[in-house]
């Protein structure tokens, strides 16, 4: 079975970078391992259609890369396409709309072996991950048991059950949500309230606190100093999507100016 990029990474204290996906095509995913410069790429599923064939090419395009890969679940039908994943060969799982410690209780058990003191609900499965005969072997298990789960600081629940929702066993990351976290508090679109602002920076200091690796979404290096200085390592720079609509929308924009001075 292959080794867990991210879960080395977490394992040895070493920060990590990554950089998000929406899109399904692997060679994109190469693109991104072309550069060297990252340790991962996240898939956005909850953003974007997709199928089961596709999630084991984009697997297979990091792994040719040694790339690790996270992929960012919705919370309806979350276990069914978490297992799905990682059969795939996904080695992190991003849970959307965790609203209580329950629910992250069940993110983490989805994941987990269904065996003594992993407490889990995922089986044997001959999937991807683990061809040909490591099916329901002790390094099957441990696999499992190596996925790294990270869960979204999104909703108003959670912000206010933070620290029990922090130490649920086996959340090792968390993500703040700031667009959902404003809509469920009834502000939505304004990120930057202070009240709003207050809250991201709770998520980020209490999850330092409890030893739980807070990661910053970013969309430039510029934007990672405030974090760095509060002591985060981790970081998601970028989208495919907006970086090709950025360079759209400049670009076309310069041309027709440029055209209409013709």
């Amino acid at each position: 079975m292959r080794p867990n990029k991210l879960r080395q990474k977490l394992n040895a204290g070493e920060p990590t970078l990554g950089t998000h996906i929406h899109t399904t095509w692997p060679s994109i995913v190469e693109a991104i391992g072309h550069t060297g410069e990252y340790d991962y790429v996240e898939f956005v599923a909850e953003y974007g259609p997709f199928d089961l064939h596709e999630l084991d090419n984009l697997a297979r395009a990091a792994e040719l890369w040694d790339l690790g890969t996270m992929i960012k679940v919705d919370a309806e039908n979350r276990a069914y396409v978490a297992q799905r994943a990682i059969g795939s060969g996904f080695g992190s799982v991003l849970f959307a709309d965790v609203r209580d410690p329950d629910d992250a209780q069940a993110c983490v058990r989805c994941v987990r072996a269904d065996a003594p003191g992993d407490e889990g609900t995922y089986g044997v499965a001959m999937r991807r991950f683990a061809y040909m005969s490591y099916g329901g072997t002790p390094e099957y298990v441990q696999a499992l048991r190596d996925v790294v789960v990270v869960l979204m600081i999104e909703k108003q629940s959670a912000v206010a059950d933070l620290e029990a929702m922090l130490s649920v066993e086996g959340v090792e990351m968390v993500q703040w949500g700031g667009a959902d976290y404003s809509m469920s508090v009834g502000k939505a679109g304004q990120r930057g309230a202070p009240e709003i602002a207050a809250a991201e920076e709770k998520v980020f200091k209490t999850a330092l606190e409890m030893g739980v690796h807070p990661r910053a979404e970013i969309n430039t290096a510029d934007d990672a100093k405030r974090f760095l200085d509060m002591g985060v390592r981790h970081f998601c720079v970028g989208t495919d999507i907006a970086v090709l609509y950025g360079y759209w929308r400049d670009q076309g924009e310069a041309m027709r100016r440029a055209l209409e001075g013709e």
